[in-house]
């Protein structure tokens, strides 16, 4: 805050210092990637409207994205990059939550000199999330094809939040479990059956606790574009706690 008005030289100077210590940075890590080809980008403004062009211009086919994973207070003051990164993606975006940890965990950048290494990621247990929406299928063939390069076991989850009639109960376990078999492709050359599972609750939660009993690497998710209300993939709020709590990367495919 400052009184007397704004000083527009000292703000340019600002932002130039900003531009250089960002490029610097990214020359840092580019300077790690040897033999991998990349370009760099800083842009100013809002994260999207750089990002969009980044991603028109190079035909980016998935966005990986690191998030604090804030949630409450945090995120309504803060907003969320991730989430906005989310809505508008055209492509499946890979977020990393601050307790993302285990065997999907990349080791960190060498701190003198050293080139990024490559590491061997394992991918042994994927579990796919779905509320049956308009793309369900194109969602499964996603999560086959990573299961299918890592040779991974396949989960495929559907998490029903509202069984207010007990007496339905059993006739919905069924056609959940009926449909969830359903979209499988019967040419799926998968190592492993996947394994159906249903239940009954808070699907972030649920879908947590699935996700860390299994010792899961990967979580898939469908969700909503940014113009859709309501529909039949999972709200925004619940895709961002998965996101904000997930001990593994989380990929999110938008519908």
């Amino acid at each position: 805050m400052m009184t007397g008005g704004i000083d527009y030289v000292s703000m340019g100077t600002l932002y130039e210092e900003a531009h250089t210590e960002a490029k610097e940075k990214l020359d840092q890590i580019a300077n790690r990637l040897q033999g991998v080809p990349h370009r760099n980008h800083v842009r100013h403004g809002q994260v999207w409207s750089g990002l969009a062009d980044v991603i028109e211009g190079n035909e980016v086919d998935l966005i990986v994205v690191g998030t604090h994973g804030r949630t409450g207070m945090g995120k309504f003051l803060l907003g969320s990059v991730a989430e906005m990164i989310l809505r508008h993606a055209p492509c499946p975006v890979l977020t990393i939550g601050p307790k993302v940890s285990g065997r999907a965990k990349l080791g960190s950048f060498a701190k003198h000199g050293r080139d990024l290494a490559p590491h061997e990621l394992e991918l042994r247990q994927i579990i796919l999330a779905t509320n049956f929406g308009r793309n369900s299928a194109r969602l499964v063939q996603e999560a086959i094809a990573v299961a299918e390069e890592f040779r991974a076991r396949l989960t495929l989850l559907h998490v029903i939040e509202h069984y207010s009639q007990p007496g339905r109960r059993r006739g919905r376990i069924e056609d959940g479990v009926r449909r969830l078999q359903d979209l499988i492709p019967r040419n799926a050359s998968l190592q492993y059956h996947p394994e159906i599972a249903l239940e009954f609750g808070s699907p972030s939660e649920r879908i947590l606790n699935a996700a860390s009993d299994r010792e899961a690497d990967l979580i898939v998710l469908g969700a909503h574009s940014c113009s859709e209300v309501g529909g039949t993939h999972l709200p925004w709020s619940a895709a961002h706690h998965v996101i904000a709590r997930a001990h593994c990367p989380v990929l999110t495919i938008r519908e």
